[in-house]
């Protein structure tokens, strides 16, 4: 008797109808329902296209529910940790534990060096960038966060705009 067994058995997946696991089926299964449910109640107001353009939306987040995987995670369990990266994490900064004559001789000795570097170099040939003007601060952290919250907000806006300005050319 020969029972074939995989050779990774963490990859293992049970198959319920047509090789789609239990997750995959019924998401797949909601997606269509919702998706032809928003066509269906459309469909009469905006016509089959723009009824499909707009179901889309919709229903590929719930899709993606059921057969995105990443890392072991599923679609809306990376979509929350990229939310809270995105809004809620906070930036770190270093604060330094030396004191402030210690800070100030280091500073020295690292503009010395770069002085002499620029001697050796030439007459201003190369110009180097410091290392402290290249960091990344909390208000550049502030600036990134407001304006992808901006962008999605304008996203949603532009979609729901779609629909309304959809539905209106239809009836007048």
């Amino acid at each position: 008797m020969v029972i074939e067994i995989n050779k990774n058995i963490d990859n293992y997946k049970e198959s319920v109808v047509l090789g789609l696991s239990a997750r995959q089926l019924v998401y797949s299964v909601l997606s269509v329902v919702v998706g032809g449910g928003i066509v269906l109640l459309l469909y009469h107001h905006v016509g089959l296209t723009v009824s499909a353009y707009i179901a889309i939306p919709v229903v590929a987040p719930i899709a993606m529910t059921g057969f995105y995987s990443y890392h072991g995670m599923t679609f809306m369990e990376m979509m929350k940790l990229k939310l809270y990266f995105a809004f809620v994490n906070r930036t770190y900064t270093y604060v330094s534990t030396e004191g402030e004559d210690a800070v100030r001789q280091f500073r020295q000795e690292e503009m010395q060096g770069q002085q002499k570097k620029k001697n050796k170099a030439g007459s201003g040939k190369s110009m180097e960038k410091n290392e402290t003007d290249s960091g990344f601060d909390k208000a550049d952290s502030d600036k990134v966060r407001k304006k992808m919250f901006r962008m999605l907000a304008i996203t949603v806006l532009l979609i729901i705009l779609f629909a309304a300005f959809a539905v209106w050319y239809k009836y007048r």
